[in-house]
Formats: C-alpha cells, structure tokens, sequence
C-alpha cells in the first residue's frame, strides 16, 4: 500500500503542492506564482554554521564598540548601541528604547544562538526532543531580527548628520554590516526546509 504523498504550501500564494525528491543543489518551485519551496535537504551544514558562528563573532563586536563617532567644536562623542539605548531610556522615551534593544540586540542574539545551537546539534548527530521547538522559536524570532532596518536607520542619520559636524564610523558599524553579508549568506546557504527532515520521526 502506497503512503500518502506528503503536501506542502507556498509561503507566498498558498497553492498546495505535492512534496517531491529533489536532485542534488536542486530547488522546488511553487507552480503558481514561481516562489521558491523548498530546496534539497541533503546539503551539508559545514558552510551555514561556519557562516553563522562568524556572524555570532562579529556581533559581539558590533555590540561592543562604538557605532559612529561626533565630532564638533572640538569635543568627540561616540556611543555603543546599548548606550544609544541607555539615552532613549534617560530621554523618557522606553518604549522606542525597548523596541530597539529587542529588535537589534536581544531578538538578534537568540536568533543566532539557537540557530548555532540547533545546527551544532543537527551536525553531530544529537537527537534532542526540544529541537522541534528551538526551530519554531528560531522561525517566531526571524520577523523581530531588524539587523537591516536598523543599519538603514543610522545611514540615514550618518548623511543627516554629516552636514551638522564631522561623523567618524566606529568599527560597529563595519561590523554591522558585514554582519549583514554573513546572514544573507547563511540564509541562502541554509535549508530550513531541510533541516525539519534531518530531525529524527516523532517530533
């Protein structure tokens, strides 16, 4: 007796579709509206767990240095972004200043410790009954990581700023966005479809 073929839906149009094997470095794409699926399962996790403890590294350095650096009159100020939030917090403003604490640092350092976590276990062959459950709260914490938005918040306050007093870049901001490269790349390297297949049956 044939086993049930098992359906998948477009993330993006919802179009239910059957799951089918792929070929080697080969992708799924959705019959309706061309969005990509799935892709195959198989690929080794060498490349995104190098990609994603490198990006781990240079967080910890983005967080620890300061982002830019102010230069008027001949005084120089420059802060780290837990000192930005600090200042929000001291301006009677801790709402904004939770917000960007949560979406740049908090929901950001999860998302990259569980992922490396997860991944690390998926690498040596550990079964854990909680993985099923890291990898959802990795999926409800992707939406909240606004590395990108963030990034595009201080340029625009850096060229605002620019014509105001001289701005000197602080290595948090390379790190950024260099940080920014490292998730897009471990995002294209990574197969989160694929990693539920390598979690052992009976999740």
């Amino acid at each position: 007796m044939c086993s049930a073929a098992k359906l998948i839906a477009c993330h993006e149009c919802d179009q239910l579709q059957r799951e089918i094997p792929l070929p080697p470095a080969g992708a799924a794409i959705c019959c309706r509206c061309g969005a990509l699926l799935y892709r195959n399962g198989s690929a080794s996790l060498d490349r995104p767990l190098a990609l994603l403890l490198a990006a781990a590294m240079v967080f910890v350095l983005a967080n620890a240095f300061p982002i830019v650096g102010i230069e008027a009159k001949g005084n120089h100020n420059a802060t780290t972004l837990f000192g930005a939030v600090l200042t929000l917090w001291d301006e009677d403003m801790p709402l904004v200043a939770g917000l960007v604490f949560f979406t740049t640092m908090l929901a950001p350092a999860f998302e990259l410790a569980i992922t490396i976590f997860v991944l690390g276990l998926l690498y040596f062959g550990v079964a854990l009954r909680a993985l099923p459950l890291l990898l959802r709260v990795v999926l409800a914490l992707e939406p909240w990581s606004m590395i990108e938005v963030f990034m595009l918040g201080v340029l625009v306050s850096v060229v605002k700023l620019s014509h105001l007093a001289g701005i000197v870049p602080g290595i948090a901001l390379w790190a950024y966005a260099a940080l920014m490269v490292l998730l897009a790349a471990s995002s294209a390297a990574l197969d989160a479809h694929g990693l539920w297949d390598r979690i052992p049956a009976g999740r």
